[in-house]
């Protein structure tokens, strides 16, 4: 039998992006308000539609910086997502993305714009479709990469507290961890340097301010990144 394109079924190719930042404290998400149906006025995740002229990764980028106004976001490939009834409009295949963002650099006219905000991820609404299971899929890829690559960083402001650090990666997989056996372990990493500088709002002392020194993890790259606590 000969086979042409013209007789196989045409699907849509979305991609969704789970938008983590991180506040100082908690590990957020930021969400739009879904403006046209299926589900209009629910809760969704940021997305859009696949063009011709474009692979995924292309799409990705444009989305991201369509909707938060930053350009080269740290992103990663989560998985594809193809049930059948996924959505209820189009037959539509989608492919996950995480992205993770520094909140202050976050163009917050945007969120107006989209009628966009910030969750924490305990407290962030249900969405709708099968966003929330891309979500599950997206947390459990970060806090595996978090442990073998230095990406939290993405999440920091350029100087940073230890205990905005600490503060992170507790947010990031969810428990509480010793604050001797965090700094010491940090420490060993050898990929911040402490600065001369203080934070004067943490305390009247004040805490010093680190900074992320990629460079010497790219020196020390073919030894093992490990941070698990």
């Amino acid at each position: 039998m000969l086979y042409t394109y013209d007789s196989e079924d045409k699907v849509l190719l979305a991609v969704d992006c789970i938008i983590f930042g991180f506040d100082g404290e908690d590990l957020k998400i930021l969400l739009i308000k879904r403006d046209f149906e299926p589900e209009k006025g629910k809760w969704s995740l940021v997305g859009g539609f696949l063009k011709r002229d474009e692979n995924l990764e292309t799409a990705a980028i444009r989305i991201l910086k369509h909707y938060t106004g930053l350009d080269n976001i740290y992103m990663e490939q989560v998985a594809t997502f193809s049930e059948v009834d996924r959505d209820p409009a189009e037959r539509t295949i989608s492919t996950a993305y995480y992205a993770l963002i520094n909140i202050l650099e976050h163009n917050n006219k945007l969120n107006k714009e989209f009628s966009a905000n910030w969750f924490s991820i305990a407290d962030a609404p249900s969405l709708i479709f099968d966003h929330n299971d891309m979500v599950k899929s997206a947390i459990a890829q970060l806090r595996d990469r978090a442990a073998s690559k230095p990406i939290g960083f993405e999440l920091l402001p350029e100087k940073f507290t230890m205990r905005q650090l600490q503060n992170l990666y507790e947010a990031i997989w969810g428990t509480k961890i010793d604050k001797r056996n965090f700094i010491n372990k940090i420490n060993a990493l050898k990929i911040i340097e402490k600065l001369n500088e203080k934070d004067k709002e943490s305390s009247r002392k004040g805490s010093f301010l680190y900074r992320f020194e990629p460079e010497r993890f790219d020196k020390h790259n073919g030894k093992q990144f490990i941070l698990k606590f």
